[in-house]
């Protein structure tokens, strides 16, 4: 026989052998469970999970403007990488807004802060991702129904060219700066977040102490609004968006610092809802998030993603981006909720009467 004839025949043999024995890649593996609690007992891996997702076509979100922590960017890779269309819904929707839509108009995951994350942990639906142990024990739920994504510290955005570098938040009481918060802090979390990085002595919170501090502010004729602020009190991922804008848009220059003596830290909890229509999206869209992809993505938003420390360790982090944060020398400090709690109940007592 001839060698191409033997090669003929060595050919037709592998097609009948691959022709008669059976598929293997899902031999003997159990079926899909769009509602558990992990990758592994729900999916056995990673491409079950995707095939899942993209039978169900679409994940719905809602409470995340393409602006913010890079959000945009974040959804539009996931519906790329994936082919799971993203629908945004009432992308300013509050925190309770997403947890008290229904039906078609619910998400399918949420983005809370940790106190409402908390209040309402039984409407999620448990689920550890492939990070789990690089989130922080205080970060997270142990049974999994929620985990911190993302946070930053509160800072001072200001104008270099009318005010000096403010070393503190109590360098802001001198004369010549127009100082503002982002919102009423009684409804914002980070206008609430601006009075309570002020209270902050010695690592202690005292509502009194911050509200005191706007209160000299409104007397000495210094307190403003945001759109007039030379320096503005907001979160660090907010304040560096204003800077990054300023230099693109060519407007007067913005820096963001966040003093030593003072430093608050807050977190952006996931979840995932307990009645999402979309369950195996709902957690691909968590395993993005918290994957050293989707970690990056928000760190070039300007957040501080939860898995840094471990990435950074690991050689997954982009250090470009790191390095555009401002930086952090003191030891941050995390609101519990009691202390949250305390300190809201005292500023809807007199904030009003103090400041108006």
């Amino acid at each position: 026989m001839t060698t191409r004839a033997l090669g003929l025949v060595a050919l037709l043999a592998v097609a009948a052998a691959a022709c008669s024995a059976p598929a293997t890649d899902n031999k003997n593996l159990p079926p899909v469970n769009p509602m558990a609690a992990s990758l592994q007992s729900g999916f056995t891996n990673m491409d079950r999970l995707i095939e899942a997702a993209q039978k169900e076509g679409e994940l719905v979100v809602a409470g995340l403007p393409r602006d913010w922590v890079n959000h945009g960017e974040i959804m539009d890779e996931f519906a790329d990488k994936y082919g799971v269309k993203v629908t945004a819904l009432k992308p300013d929707a509050t925190g309770a807004q997403q947890l008290a839509a229904t039906g078609a108009q619910a998400p399918d995951v949420y983005d809370l802060s940790l106190d409402a994350a908390v209040a309402n942990a039984d409407k999620f639906a448990p689920y550890r991702v492939l990070g789990w142990q690089d989130i922080a024990d205080d970060l997270k739920a142990a049974d999994g129904a929620w985990y911190a994504g993302y946070g930053g510290y509160m800072s001072i955005g200001y104008d270099p060219a009318k005010v000096a570098a403010p070393a503190s938040y109590a360098a802001l009481l001198k004369p010549g700066a127009a100082v503002a918060l982002p919102g009423d802090p009684i409804r914002t979390a980070a206008g609430f977040g601006g009075v309570m990085a002020t209270s902050l002595s010695g690592g202690k919170p005292d509502a009194a102490r911050g509200v005191k501090f706007f209160a000299d502010l409104k007397k000495a004729g210094s307190l403003s609004t945001p759109d007039k602020a030379t320096a503005l009190l907001d979160w660090d991922y907010l304040n560096m968006a204003r800077a990054a804008a300023a230099t693109e848009q060519d407007k007067p220059e913005w820096r963001v610092t966040i003093p030593k003596d003072a430093v608050l830290a807050s977190h952006y909890v996931q979840a995932i809802n307990a009645k999402a229509r979309h369950p195996a999206a709902a957690r691909l869209w968590e395993e993005f998030l918290f994957s050293d992809e989707g970690q990056n993505l928000l760190l070039r938003g300007y957040a501080r993603p939860v898995r840094l420390e471990a990435m950074e360790m690991r050689g997954g982090l982009d250090h470009e981006a790191l390095a555009k944060l401002p930086k952090v020398a003191g030891t941050p400090v995390t609101l519990t909720i009691p202390q949250q709690d305390a300190a809201k109940t005292y500023l809807r007592q007199h904030w009003p009467q103090q400041i108006g």
